[in-house]
């Protein structure tokens, strides 16, 4: 069986533009910035959490974005959306810093639900409902690039 050159460039050609263009599509992304938060918190609430997941896996939470287990989110009735708080387990505890981006949870006497893995975090799944004191963090913003210039504080080369 005679193959002809075509036969076998072509493919080979194909995977080769296949891989350098999909490499075209990645960026890598700049390292993130740590997150730092100021010591006192802006406000704290102790109450009952509970967690949720199953069901509601995929699912849009009230501020549009998927619900994901494994991202460390909860749920809150008044909080804005994007709220970092530091969810403390008053059994053992353990802390674990979660983003709010839902509302809830809507059972009497309950202040937060916890995504799964934030639930794991602090060791509450074999519980369910667990006491826990929330305190909303304030950020402090972190300066990534260095400020070489002052506007308007440039030396003054006419006096002297």
């Amino acid at each position: 069986m005679l193959v002809s050159p075509r036969s076998i460039c072509v493919p080979i050609m194909t995977v080769t533009l296949t891989i350098l263009l999909s490499a075209c599509g990645y960026l890598p992304t700049p390292a993130a910035t740590p997150a730092i938060y100021e010591s006192r918190p802006l406000t704290v609430e102790i109450g009952k959490a509970s967690f949720y997941g199953g069901r509601w896996i995929g699912r849009l939470t009230a501020n549009g974005e998927h619900y994901h287990a494994g991202d460390c989110t909860a749920a809150h009735k008044k909080l804005p959306f994007n709220t970092m708080v530091k969810v403390t387990n008053l059994k053992n505890g353990k802390s674990v810093i979660v983003r709010i981006n839902n509302r809830g949870p809507y059972a009497k006497g309950r202040i937060l639900d916890l995504s799964v893995v934030a639930a794991r975090k602090i060791e509450m799944i074999g519980d369910g409902i667990i006491p826990v004191r929330a305190e909303v963090l304030k950020r402090i913003e972190v300066i990534t690039k260095p400020n070489r210039s002052f506007r308007g504080m440039e030396p003054d080369h006419d006096a002297r």
